[in-house]
């Protein structure tokens, strides 16, 4: 069993503590955050749970193993390299940090001490997501040609980062996560802010990725629409997965344009293909828990986890050339030169 804290208890801290609290491979001992209130919430909940104010009360723990970092993005980097010189396995709720400099400072760190670096990247432990993945790696959608994502909603407005930070990750983990071995190039991207000056609510970001693959985001919490879509285009199938579906989550879709060797003597190569829509039975289970569980995995095991801080790494650069982008009006920024 592994010895577990967490750090922050504000809007995800909950979900958190909840699973590490109900797994029987971990043993949750200390939640610490800065507000008493609500460490009053925890300790209702959770009796046996100690609760503390200050970071170094739990880092200087002995009987911690793990800590899990679930406090606001900006401090991330400073928490989590605490905890790692403090000889304490890592998982940090995404993004990893706010800069690349200092994302790559924590992967240094966690292999100079053969420790644990993990980065909450939720949806690469949805079961749809799994799915889809192996859809792609069965060859069944053929080569992926583009994919896009939608992340809308009416709220919840931030003041201390933009819509491109605070819901980009998800998506950006999920693509890369989908193409395997593609890699980002270029990143172009354009948002405004029409709440908070200088707080981008709406943003569009293109990514050109290796082999000429394409990926569009769009994230909004400036939106009448609830939605969290992804396309996937490949040059056989295509498939959609809908988080906003109850029950059918994915639909594949036997769809494309191609080469129809009856119609070649009349000068027309190419034909439009419409075939059935596929809606696949798939098991559902709370990506939470999967990713909590794959955590106390990776502890045990010693294995690399799936998001680790490498994944993290690449997503933080991904976002710091999208700023960068946004910040110049649209100007395609080289994710190499990040």
């Amino acid at each position: 069993m592994v010895n577990v804290g967490v750090i922050g208890y504000g809007y995800w801290g909950p979900n958190l503590v909840r699973n590490f609290m109900q797994m029987p491979q971990s043993n949750l001992l200390v939640c610490c955050d800065l507000s008493p209130d609500n460490l009053k919430k925890v300790k209702l909940l959770y009796l046996d749970v100690s609760v503390t104010q200050e970071v170094d009360d739990l880092l200087n723990n002995p009987s911690i193993d793990a800590v899990v970092v679930a406090s606001s993005a900006v401090t991330h980097y400073e928490i989590a390299k605490k905890a790692l010189l403090a000889k304490k396995h890592v998982m940090v709720e995404k993004p990893l940090t706010l800069s690349s400099d200092t994302a790559r400072d924590l992967i240094n760190i966690a292999d100079k001490e053969g420790l644990t670096l993990m980065v909450g990247h939720l949806l690469e432990y949805h079961p749809a997501v799994e799915f889809v993945k192996g859809l792609i790696k069965s060859g069944e959608l053929g080569d992926i040609l583009y994919l896009y994502t939608q992340r809308l909603n009416l709220g919840q407005v931030r003041k201390d980062e933009n819509a491109l930070w605070s819901l980009a990750p998800h998506d950006i983990s999920i693509i890369f996560y989908l193409l395997g071995d593609k890699e980002p190039v270029e990143v172009s991207a354009r948002g405004e802010s029409y709440i908070t000056d200088g707080v981008e609510d709406v943003v569009f970001c293109s990514i050109s990725c290796t082999d000429k693959v394409m990926a569009h985001i769009h994230v909004s919490w400036l939106d009448p629409h609830k939605t969290r879509k992804l396309t996937v285009v490949g040059n056989k199938k295509m498939a959609v997965f809908d988080d906003m579906e109850s029950a059918e989550k994915v639909r594949i879709y036997d769809k494309g344009v191609g080469a129809d060797p009856d119609y070649k003597l009349y000068g027309e190569d190419l034909t439009l293909r419409f075939g059935d829509i596929t809606i696949p039975s798939i098991k559902m289970r709370e990506p939470l828990r999967a990713e909590c569980e794959h955590f106390i995995e990776s502890i045990e095991t010693g294995k690399r986890p799936r998001s680790d801080g490498f994944d993290g790494l690449r997503v933080v650069k991904v976002l710091e050339a999208a700023q960068k982008s946004l910040k110049s009006g649209g100007k395609p920024i080289k994710v190499a030169e990040v």
